[in-house]
């Protein structure tokens, strides 16, 4: 996937298989968001500009991107668990048990990387908050740009989760996918609101 051209992901994207789908692209809108905090970062360095906000953005928005990127391919991993684990062979019970165990055990994988996507993008969305006040100018509609792709890595997400939570086993995972999913909410507000601060900025 990392060297994989844009054409040939998008084509990828668009043919009938199951990978990659909406979880990887919900971490590569991330990946986006902090790619362009990273961009207005370095449009903001120099004198004119508070070093000290700048500058942990900046090293911040550089790990994230990477970080992202490994949740896109731990998303493609684990939505093949999960296809892998329905293509078991159906027994009768009790030997069936196998079978619904390995489903139960991939569905909980296949909700751990948009989990974890939402606690990256809650810390991406803060960069972006720290940023606004001392950012370039110039540069405000890509922080605009960002906050939207962190949005949407959110609203994918937590799509992803909710979807697979009734089919997992266990409480106690099931009871931390389910925060999760209620983190995402509180995101959506966040980049909402930058949204707004930035269009107001803009206005004058």
């Amino acid at each position: 996937m990392r060297d994989e051209t844009i054409d040939g992901f998008l084509r990828q994207l668009a043919a009938r298989t199951s990978v990659p789908g909406g979880g990887v692209t919900a971490a590569l809108h991330a990946a986006q968001a902090a790619a362009l905090i990273a961009m207005v970062a370095r449009f903001s360095t120099g004198p004119r500009y508070d070093a000290q906000v700048i500058g942990p953005a900046l090293a911040s928005a550089d790990g994230l991107v990477a970080e992202a990127v490994a949740l896109a391919e731990a998303d493609a991993r684990a939505f093949e668990a999960v296809t892998q684990a329905y293509g078991l062979p159906r027994e009768p019970e009790p030997e069936g048990e196998a079978r619904s165990a390995a489903i139960a055990k991939a569905l909980a994988g296949a909700a751990r990387p948009p989990a974890d996507l939402l606690a990256l993008a809650a810390r991406v969305i803060g960069l972006a908050e720290d940023l606004l006040p001392a950012a370039n100018r110039n540069l405000l509609s890509d922080l605009l740009a960002a906050a939207a792709s962190v949005r949407a890595a959110a609203e994918i997400s937590r799509v992803n989760i909710e979807v697979n939570v009734p089919g997992v086993a266990d409480q106690a995972v099931r009871d931390e996918l389910t925060a999760a999913v209620g983190s995402a909410a509180g995101i959506i507000v966040r980049t909402d609101h930058l949204s707004a601060g930035v269009r107001e900025i803009l206005r004058k």
